[in-house]
C-alpha cells in the first residue's frame, strides 16, 4: 500500500471554475471506524456537519482516508496521500488542514510533527501526540479540543502537548469540554467556528520551518 483508500467530498462549484485551486481538510478517523468500508464511513454521522459546512459556506474539500484494520495512522503514507491529492485534484498548496478525532487526533499530532512544513493549521480531538515535537509544531496554528472527563483518552495527553508546544513559544488554542467525555468530536465537527478558523490560515503565512 503507498497510500490510504479515500473518499473526496467537494465543494458547491469545484467543477464549474477549473482554474481554480480550494483548500482542503483531511480527516483522520478512530480506531473504531477501521472495520467499516470505505462506502459506508464516508457517510458516517460523523461527517455530515462537516460535509454541510465545507459544502458552500466555508468551501473546502473533504478527504476521508480508510485506516487499515489493526494499523495505525502512517506520517509517511498520510504524506502520499497530500502528494497524490495534488496531483489529482485541483488541490491550494498553501492551505491543506488536517484534523482528527480519537486515534485520527493521535495521527493528526504525529504527522504534523513529522510534516510540519506541510499543514497550514491542524486541529487534533481528542488524541495524545509526542511533546518531543513540540519544536517542529510550535509554528503551526493549532486548536486542540478534549473532553475534561475522557475515560479513553486522557485529557492530560492534549494537555501534555499544549503545555510543551507553549514552553517553546508556540500559541496553540485549546478548548476544554468540561463535562465532555470521549465522544467530543460531534460537537466539536458541527462547530462553523472551526472552519471559519481554518481558513483563516495560509502556510505561506508562517515563518519558513526551521529543524
Amino acid at each position: 500500500m503507498t497510500t490510504y483508500k479515500h473518499h473526496v467530498h467537494y465543494p458547491e462549484g469545484y467543477e464549474d471554475d477549473p482554474g481554480r485551486s480550494w483548500p482542503v481538510l483531511i480527516t483522520l478517523h478512530g480506531a473504531g471506524e477501521r472495520n467499516v468500508p470505505l462506502a459506508i464511513l464516508k457517510t458516517h454521522h460523523y461527517y455530515r456537519p462537516m460535509y454541510q459546512l465545507t459544502t458552500s459556506r466555508y468551501p473546502m474539500l473533504v478527504v476521508v482516508p480508510l485506516c487499515p484494520p489493526r494499523k495505525y495512522w502512517e506520517p509517511p503514507l498520510l504524506n502520499e496521500l497530500v502528494e497524490k491529492l495534488l496531483r489529482e485534484e485541483r488541490i491550494d498548496e498553501d492551505r491543506i488542514y488536517l484534523n482528527g478525532f480519537s486515534m485520527g487526533g493521535y495521527g493528526t499530532w504525529l504527522t504534523a510533527g513529522r510534516y510540519p512544513d506541510r499543514f497550514a493549521a491542524i486541529s487534533p480531538v481528542c488524541g495524545g501526540g509526542d511533546p518531543r515535537d513540540a519544536v517542529r509544531l510550535k509554528d503551526i496554528p493549532t486548536w486542540a479540543f478534549h473532553g475534561a472527563k475522557d475515560p479513553v483518552v486522557s485529557v492530560e495527553e492534549t494537555l501534555s502537548m499544549i503545555e510543551a508546544i507553549t514552553a517553546v513559544g508556540g500559541h496553540p488554542k485549546l478548548t476544554i469540554y468540561a463535562e465532555g467525555d470521549h465522544g467530543v468530536w460531534d460537537e466539536t465537527f458541527e462547530n462553523p467556528e472551526l472552519y471559519e478558523w481554518f481558513l483563516q490560515h495560509r502556510l505561506s503565512e508562517r515563518m519558513p520551518f526551521a529543524a
